[in-house]
């Protein structure tokens, strides 16, 4: 990201230094145009920095974001792959919902047991901050 702030800060001093330049060839002592160059620069350079600043700042809030985003996903498929490979636990009547680390599992199971497997198998799942076991018994009829 330092290296897209210095790209923009650089860019906005050229501009101002071509802006500058072009103040030269009017009417006026030197001196005062040079001046006036400098503080145009200097000025220009510290929006450009707190522009620039703000920029990055947003855009890794958005990166942040989207990693969090990607990182519930993968949990949820990973916690679902694996309900899916124990045998004996009815994997189309489970539903896994993954919110910043913490899972949710909702639906039925034939069993106490197959609930509490489920939460173990959950819960080991890198990532897995918190399961929530909101699945009901219901026996197999």
């Amino acid at each position: 990201m330092n290296s897209l702030r210095d790209s923009i800060t650089a860019i906005g001093i050229l501009v101002m230094l071509a802006t500058g330049l072009s103040a030269c060839e009017k009417s006026g002592p030197a001196e005062i145009a040079g001046k006036k160059i400098d503080q145009a620069v200097g000025e220009a350079g510290k929006q450009i920095g707190i522009a620039t600043d703000r920029v990055v700042e947003r855009l890794g809030e958005q990166g942040d974001k989207a990693v969090l985003v990607i990182d519930d996903a993968e949990i949820t498929a990973k916690v679902k792959t694996a309900i899916f490979a124990e045998p004996g636990i009815k994997t189309l009547q489970i539903s896994v919902n993954t919110i910043k680390g913490m899972v949710t599992l909702s639906g039925s199971v034939d069993s106490s047991p197959s609930s509490d497997m489920t939460k173990v198998l959950a819960g080991a799942v890198s990532g897995v901050k918190e399961v929530k076991n909101r699945l009901v018994i219901k026996p197999i009829r």
